[in-house]
C-alpha cells in the first residue's frame, strides 16, 4: 500500500534545488507523481505530489521538513483520496485590462457560478501598439455535473466589458 503525499515548495531559487528535492523523496522508496514549478521574482515555487510506501511516510514527512535546515520551505501533507464528484472539466482562456483586484472578482465569479478552480496561470502581457498591462488568465475549473457552462461564461464577462473569455471542454 502506498500513501500519497502533497506539499508546496519555496526556496530562493538556485541550481541543485529540485536535486535536492527529489533526492530526499527517492531516499524514502518515494515517486514523484506530478508537479507544478515556477521561478517567482528569485524563488522557486512549486506543488507536487507524491507517493512512497505507507511504512517510510512518516519519515519522509520529517525529512522533508528537516529541508528547512538547507533554507527549503516545505508544507506537506498525507493526501486520503477521495471518492471523485461526477464534475464537468472546462478550459478557461480570459484577457482584459488589468487592475486592482481582478483576481478576487475571477474567482469569485468562478466560485459564484458553481464552479471549481483546478489550474489557474495568469500573467500580465503589453497589449499590441499601446503596451499598457493586459491581463491573461488560463486554467482548468470543473463545474458539477448538473452546473451550467454558460452561467460560468455570463457571471466572469459580468466583470466588464472590457474581458474576452474563452471556455471549451
Amino acid at each position: 500500500m502506498h500513501a500519497s503525499v502533497v506539499m508546496t515548495v519555496l526556496a530562493a531559487d538556485r541550481p541543485g534545488l529540485v536535486s535536492t528535492l527529489s533526492q530526499a523523496i527517492a531516499s524514502h522508496g518515494g515517486s514523484w507523481q506530478e508537479s507544478r514549478m515556477a521561478h517567482l521574482a528569485g524563488q522557486f515555487a512549486g506543488i507536487l505530489r507524491v507517493e512512497c510506501p505507507e511504512a517510510q511516510a512518516e519519515s519522509l514527512l520529517k525529512a522533508l521538513a528537516d529541508l528547512g535546515n538547507q533554507g527549503i520551505s516545505v508544507q506537506a501533507r498525507r493526501q486520503e483520496a477521495a471518492p471523485a464528484a461526477a464534475r464537468e472539466t472546462l478550459s478557461i482562456d480570459i484577457v482584459g485590462n488589468d487592475r486592482p483586484g481582478i483576481i478576487r472578482e475571477l474567482s469569485a465569479a468562478i466560485a459564484g457560478a458553481g464552479a471549481n478552480v483546478e489550474e489557474l496561470s495568469t500573467s500580465l502581457e503589453s497589449a499590441p501598439m499601446s503596451g499598457h498591462p493586459i491581463f491573461h488568465a488560463e486554467g482548468i475549473v470543473s463545474l458539477a455535473a448538473e452546473g451550467d457552462p454558460a452561467a460560468l461564461i455570463a457571471a466572469i464577462e459580468k466583470l466588464g466589458p472590457d474581458l474576452s473569455v474563452s471556455v471549451g471542454s
